[in-house]
């Protein structure tokens, strides 16, 4: 069973270009209206036009994305930090030192690491993208079940 929605969430990752991106457009898209919600990585890389592409298919538009650092984020009052590399939870760890703060650590493998063809490495992405979907709606639950 899915717990409370959490008023704040950030999802990191190692570069926040492509892991970090989609959860949290994701969860923006299914629970934005009642989640304040944010993305970082650990070390700030260059946009991934293969992101844009694969949550375009879905209907969610990252194309102004900016990739950010932890240092950068405006806010640091998360109730939850969601990592989704090994990178990502040792700073999340961090965080739960110092702030009253969860931290949840979601391995998720990068699709950059994908190769062969476009469309085998456009698959690798879409995985990636489907699976923390099916992850951010079992852990906070599906928006017809909070009539939401």
């Amino acid at each position: 069973m899915a717990a409370d929605l959490p008023s704040a969430v950030l999802f990191a990752c190692t570069q926040n270009v492509i892991r970090s991106v989609m959860a949290a457009a994701i969860m923006q898209h299914l629970y934005g209206h009642k989640v304040y919600v944010a993305s970082c990585g650990v070390k700030p890389g260059e946009r991934d036009p293969f992101v844009t592409a694969v949550m375009e298919e879905i209907g969610m538009d990252v194309s102004k994305h900016r990739p950010q650092g932890f240092d950068d984020l405006e806010d640091s009052s998360f109730d939850l930090v969601v990592s989704l590399s090994p990178e990502a939870h040792h700073r999340a760890l961090e965080m739960t030192r110092t702030m009253a703060i969860e931290a949840e650590y979601w391995p998720t493998l990068d699709p950059s690491l994908a190769a062969g063809s476009r469309e085998q490495i456009l698959d690798s992405y879409r995985d990636v993208r489907d699976q923390l979907y099916t992850r951010i709606r079992k852990r906070f639950g599906s928006v017809a079940a909070r009539g939401v």
